[in-house]
């Protein structure tokens, strides 16, 4: 079954991914990862970070030829800046200069100080390294090599911004896939023009304020089919699998499918989504006047678009650190302060779509099984074709 796992340190030589379970003969270069791993490196309010790292995916195993082979893919994406802490990084020789870029000021916020005591470490940088959202380039490439095979499906899956700080995106019934186009022409990957530039705005006043500022992004797939995910079991549930997927990208607090918290304190005659028939259709004929229930009834995908809403809090690394403790004293004293970004909504919704389209690339696997691509579009086919005699 497809999984991945990262290895890597946010200023370590770089980053290593393995993709296993991948179908033999999938179409796969590292041009479409390297164009994904670029988005997630834009958006307005990112850090100086940003200027120093170009990522770049070096596939070093699981292909021939430009196709998968149906064993685990290898990729490994460098750190550019490692030439700069090699001596503090190394993996085995004691840095030379000793104490340098240790930290023991936790920052409120971050996994610093809750690391540190899980792990019983005291220089903080052995779980920052590890706890930044570096780690999540590599998600993104595993996202990346996730749309190729949705594709084969006939499935797509995009974000935009919908808020930063208090300024929101207005509500709006346009399809998904023209919302992430005109998201995909702005700097704070928003649709709205008028909305994006309130949004820089808010973000320069919190930058001069020393400050930072967390937002909500939507995640949305189209073309999909109804079956994917199950009702049987709680852990094959689409819904609580893809909420678990978001909630595991760093600094997520909160994820909502279609009306999602608003539907608390509405009746159902407003919630549900009115069933109808026409006499064709690719779902069978059967289908939804509305999508309040964003595309998942019952842990199980509807056909309709799958639209999923996450919020991400402020950045924990302050220019004005808050205080804290020092954890060689205890005494008091303000947080540490990395080199960091203000606003990073834009590029977690990047991330958030790699999430989103590796367990839908997972449900997609569990459905049409197969070792080869071919097997899996032959019975992916098969199942339309019954849907259609619906």
């Amino acid at each position: 079954m497809l999984r991945f796992l990262t290895a890597g340190e946010s200023h370590g030589q770089g980053l290593t991914l393995i993709i296993e379970g991948l179908p033999a003969g999938m179409p796969l270069t590292s041009r479409p990862i390297n164009l994904e791993l670029a988005r997630r490196q834009q958006g307005y309010g990112r850090g100086q970070r940003m200027l120093l790292e170009k990522d770049q995916a070096q596939i070093t195993a699981g292909t021939r030829h430009g196709q998968t082979l149906g064993t685990p893919l290898a990729l490994f994406i460098p750190n550019r800046d490692w030439t700069n802490w090699q001596d503090i990084m190394h993996p085995e020789k004691r840095p030379s200069r000793q104490g340098e870029k240790a930290l023991f000021r936790p920052r409120p916020g971050h996994a610093d100080l809750a690391g540190a005591l899980k792990y019983g470490r005291k220089d903080l940088r052995d779980i920052l390294e590890r706890a930044s959202a570096r780690e999540t380039a590599a998600r993104v490439a595993a996202g990346a090599v996730a749309k190729i095979l949705l594709r084969c499906f006939g499935l797509e899956v995009g974000s935009w911004v919908v808020q930063i700080g208090d300024v929101r995106l207005s509500r709006s019934g346009e399809p998904p896939q023209r919302l992430f186009r005109r998201a995909l022409q702005s700097d704070l990957h928003c649709p709205e023009a008028a909305t994006a530039a309130r949004m820089r705005r808010a973000i320069d006043r919190r930058a001069r304020e020393g400050d930072t500022l967390g937002g909500v992004f939507a995640v949305a797939a189209w073309g999909m089919i109804p079956g994917l995910g199950s009702h049987v079991h709680w852990d094959r549930r689409l819904d609580m699998r893809l909420a678990g997927a978001l909630m595991s990208i760093p600094a997520i607090k909160g994820v909502e499918f279609g009306l999602g918290f608003q539907s608390a304190a509405l009746p159902g005659s407003a919630v549900h989504d009115v069933i109808i028939f026409k006499k064709s259709g690719a779902n069978g004929g059967f289908g939804r006047r509305t999508n309040h229930a964003g595309g998942i009834e019952g842990g199980i995908s509807t056909g309709k678009p799958i639209l999923a809403q996450a919020a991400m809090k402020p950045i924990a690394t302050l220019r004005k650190p808050l205080a804290s403790i020092d954890m060689r004293s205890k005494r008091r004293q303000t947080a540490a302060s990395e080199r960091s970004d203000v606003c990073a909504v834009p590029a977690a919704a990047v991330v958030g779509e790699a999430m989103v389209a590796i367990e839908l690339a997972r449900a997609c696997q569990e459905k049409f099984g197969g070792d080869a691509l071919a097997e899996m579009m032959d019975n992916w086919r098969m199942y339309a074709r019954g849907l259609a005699r619906r």
